[in-house]
């Protein structure tokens, strides 16, 4: 190769998923998620066989809104930026997510498109884990498979919580303004 030759990265071609090389790491950080809080050591290594490892190169596309919803992933390292278009063609930016963050965990138990699109916003290594694995998964060990949903419920009612609770301060804030402009 040419010193002055450039290198073009292909998302295609480069960025196979491969099983994790380092699970010590991997594992401290999926011990820290509610999803996977309730594993035991002997799970972690059961459930290693369904993780890959895919990297990113900043300002790559992890999934686009409206995608099939098909994984998990588990941010190694790098940040991510999750971002909504809407109808008007604005876009509008939902939340960051750093080392040991996670999103996506939706796709692990329902079939809808993705809602929102996920951007790397460095160079980004990702753990991720297809929900036709963790089905599997599940088929063949129950026990850690239940262990694994009620993570999931449980990550699911607390921003649902989280959500009801935004909710009422915005129709709060919304019913106050109101009666300040218009009166009561």
């Amino acid at each position: 190769m040419k010193e002055n030759q450039k290198v073009i990265r292909s998302s295609f071609w480069a960025n196979l998923f491969k099983p994790p090389t380092d699970k010590t790491d991997l594992q401290e950080i999926l011990q820290a998620i509610p999803l996977f809080a309730q594993l035991s050591k002997r799970d972690f290594s059961m459930l290693f066989n369904i993780i890959h490892n895919r990297s990113y190169v900043a300002h790559e596309y992890i999934f686009h809104q409206g995608d099939p919803g098909i994984g998990l992933y588990v941010i190694r390292e790098g940040e991510v930026r999750i971002e909504r278009k809407l109808d008007s063609a604005e876009t509008i930016s939902l939340a960051k997510f750093k080392s040991g963050d996670f999103f996506g965990e939706l796709a692990l138990v329902d079939d809808e498109k993705r809602s929102a699109s996920a951007i790397a916003e460095s160079e980004v290594k990702l753990a991720v884990i297809f929900k036709p694995d963790l089905d599997e998964f599940i088929s063949h060990f129950p026990k850690r498979g239940v262990k694994i949903l009620q993570g999931i419920s449980h990550v699911v009612a607390v921003r649902l919580r989280q959500l009801n609770e935004e909710n009422i301060k915005l129709q709060s804030s919304i019913k106050k303004h109101s009666e300040s402009k218009y009166g009561t």
